[in-house]
């Protein structure tokens, strides 16, 4: 093998590349080669010198991309806005449920209801009033409650108002009895804006699922 065949082999051993010639017949001449072996041993120290090089300086862009970054994320006063109109919505559901409860108390204490109504009467509304402030305070507690206490509440109120506002014609309820009436129609619109909401945030969620095929 001559020297100059050898030396080609050696550079293409270095970059990594095909030797072109059985990786024996190379070594073999190197360990008898002399001339080969001392070019072997200097090519291999000036490539490890070119690959250990020191990186060139770049400029530090740290505060250029720092200041082209936007105050605040996208999105993110709207969904400060969304989790303050939940709370609020939340809190005024505590508040009527407490209310609520304060009226249905005295009936389940006393029994005496009003416009002398019997004693298991004014319980049993009693009783019913307890049952709304609990699913009022139910609601404020977790929200996702609120699509099932809905048909609950929005019955009971479809049916209670018109009631109501026939009986105030008739004059066979005190005006007072039937503003007590207002409180329940509240918790029920604050339900439905809890309910609305709670669709409003599944329906993109499920969109952006994928369906397994």
């Amino acid at each position: 093998m001559s020297c100059h065949l050898c030396r080609e082999a050696l550079s293409s051993r270095l970059d990594g590349e095909p030797l072109g010639m059985p990786a024996e017949e190379l070594d073999a001449h190197l360990a008898a080669c002399a001339d080969c072996a001392a070019w072997a041993a200097a090519a291999e120290r000036v490539t490890r010198r070119a690959r250990l090089a020191p990186a060139p300086a770049v400029p530090d862009l740290t505060a250029t991309v720092l200041g082209a970054l936007p105050r605040e994320l996208p999105g993110a006063r709207a969904a400060a806005r969304a989790r303050l109109t939940g709370s609020a919505l939340r809190l005024a559901l505590l508040v009527v449920g407490v209310a609520q409860a304060t009226l249905a108390w005295p009936l389940l204490a006393s029994g005496a209801g009003a416009m002398s109504a019997p004693v298991h009467m004014a319980r049993e509304s009693g009783a019913w009033n307890l049952a709304l402030a609990a699913a009022f305070l139910a609601v404020a507690a977790g929200p996702r409650l609120a699509a099932g206490a809905l048909p609950f509440l929005g019955s009971f109120v479809a049916v209670l108002l018109p009631v109501t506002v026939a009986d105030l014609q008739a004059g066979h309820v005190h005006a007072d009895r039937a503003m007590a009436h207002l409180l329940l129609l509240a918790g029920t619109v604050l339900v439905s804006a809890v309910a609305w909401r709670g669709r409003r945030r599944a329906v993109p969620a499920l969109a952006g699922r994928r369906v397994p095929a």
